[in-house]
């Protein structure tokens, strides 16, 4: 590291890959910087992603946030190491082909997204720098390499699939976040306007199981998961 100037590099990478900023004056840290960590994972899953800030985090941890400071540099940075920790690291991949993997990889980032919802709106800012989002992307990169395909090809079945599972997991927690007895209201409410208006086949679907008052199925989630694997597929067998 002795040619790397850390200070240009993406806030909160160097942390994350165990780099402790320089110890400052000031009395003794009463925290670990994994538990300032622990209390923004923890105030995200009581209050959503809009009470990730600092003066939140602090009064969490019983300090000031000009206290918090002392331990990061930058909300940035705080945000860097909340993801890193609420992703964790991705499961061993699976023995078995390409699709296997990737079912299995679109399926664990899902549910890590289930556990920890306000991990879909944390900002994306470049490419992945840390131990355990580098860890999602060696895992996916591992199990598409009996495919054939290019390095590039891969790449961009990494960012299709990612992108499934955000857009799926924003679907779910905005759908599914609607008390079962306001959507059997809507139904109730909706059906005879629909019929009046002539959308015969919207009511039939709103009437219909597609349409429950579970939410959105696992089987609707794994429609879309499916369709985009048979594309890959279609994409390695032209190779």
């Amino acid at each position: 590291m002795d040619d790397v100037k850390i200070e240009l590099l993406p806030p909160g990478t160097a942390l994350a890959w165990g780099h402790a900023p320089a110890p400052r004056r000031g009395p003794k840290p009463g925290y670990s910087l994994d538990q300032i960590v622990d209390a923004a994972i923890a105030q995200a899953d009581a209050e959503g992603y809009a009470a990730l800030s600092m003066p939140s985090i602090a009064k969490r941890l019983g300090i000031t946030a000009n206290a918090l400071y002392r331990y990061l540099s930058s909300k940035e940075e705080l945000l860097v190491l909340v993801a890193e920790a609420a992703w964790g690291p991705p499961p061993e991949p699976p023995s078995g082909d390409w699709r296997a993997a990737v079912t299995a990889w679109a399926r664990a980032l899902l549910e890590r997204s289930r556990r920890h919802p306000w991990l879909i709106d944390l900002p994306v800012r470049g490419a992945p720098s840390t131990p355990n989002l580098l860890g999602w992307l060696e895992n996916f990169l591992e199990g598409m390499a009996s495919s054939g395909l290019s390095t590039q090809d891969v790449m961009g079945c990494t960012v299709l699939v990612d992108g499934w599972v955000r857009s799926t997991a924003s679907l779910l927690r905005d759908v599914n976040a609607s008390p079962p007895e306001q959507v059997h209201a809507l139904s109730g409410f909706l059906r005879p306007h629909l019929q009046g208006r002539g959308y015969t086949r919207v009511a039939a679907v709103i009437s219909g199981e597609a349409y429950g008052e579970e939410g959105i199925e696992d089987a609707d989630v794994e429609f879309g998961l499916g369709r985009i694997l048979d594309g890959i597929e279609m994409l390695i067998n032209r190779g």
